[in-house]
């Protein structure tokens, strides 16, 4: 009675590990696919770019603010509208 007990509960654990075992498989399959590799990339690239926009923009603003409070501290003017921009490829002329 005691040894095909323990062999059914061994056919049915083995059974059943062989099932899990194969959907973990199938599911590491899937995401090493390339397409599945290459939208994980792209998305990491957009999150990334998207932060150092907002980086970039943080800094400006920080800098600005910055030129705004040493030029109230020691009463410097504001700078005079600058000249239009120079389009160096032109020869220094400037943009039309």
């Amino acid at each position: 009675m005691r040894r095909p007990l323990w062999l059914a509960l061994g056919v049915g654990f083995g059974a059943a590990s062989a099932i899990m075992a194969s959907r973990w498989t199938r599911r590491q399959m899937q995401r090493a696919k390339p397409t599945a590799i290459a939208r994980e990339a792209r998305g990491g690239l957009l999150d990334f770019s998207r932060l150092v926009a907002e980086s970039l923009e943080e800094g400006k603003r920080a800098a600005d603010e910055r030129e705004r409070e040493l030029r109230a501290k020691h009463d410097v003017p504001p700078p005079a509208p600058s000249d239009p921009p120079v389009d160096s490829s032109r020869g220094g002329q400037p943009d039309p």
